[in-house]
């Protein structure tokens, strides 16, 4: 797992290359949004359970088969997976707002995730859905805070999701 400035120089250093004006301009970003990004994770940390608690209901709201018999999320126990799943996607994704780099998604997330979830016969679809309540719910968080740039909270979500609809869902 990489943060988004060693990303940037492990690939300079490859090519052999000084750091150019474009690198400058990365790190420059990343370091301006850094007292940003760690306020975003400890407003993350603080509300993680009611984040993941009110996205459920949310996306049950809004899919209310999931819950229903024969739902993905009907019984205690499925619903209790599928938000321990929700909350699994919200601490990496503050991982990855925090390191600006996806890479801990990559590697901890979505490396064999759609396999999983087709083999346990779960849809891809809603796992979408929560992922992106979940997103708008951190921005309201944040942007509650004073933080009125929030970009780099789109990121890790926006990620999450693109990877698991790009592939056949």
């Amino acid at each position: 797992m990489r943060d988004a400035v060693t990303k940037l120089i492990d690939n300079y250093d490859t090519k052999g290359r000084y750091l150019d004006r474009d690198a400058m301009d990365v790190l420059q970003s990343y370091f301006t949004t850094g007292m940003e990004r760690v306020q975003a994770a400890a407003i993350i940390n603080g509300d993680a359970a009611a984040i993941v608690r009110q996205a459920g209901s949310t996306l049950f709201e809004k899919v209310p088969e999931l819950i229903r018999p024969g739902g993905n999320a009907y019984t205690t126990r499925r619903y209790a997976a599928c938000l321990r799943d929700m909350d699994y996607y919200l601490r990496y994704a503050s991982y990855a707002i925090i390191a600006g780099s996806m890479d801990v998604l990559d590697e901890r997330v979505l490396q064999g995730l759609r396999e999983t979830y087709n083999s346990l016969g779960v849809p891809i679809a809603p796992t979408v859905r929560g992922i992106q309540i979940m997103k708008e719910m951190v921005k309201d968080k944040v942007a509650e805070a004073g933080i009125t740039s929030t970009a780099f909270i789109d990121q890790p979500f926006d990620h999450m999701t693109q990877e698991l609809s790009e592939q056949s869902v």
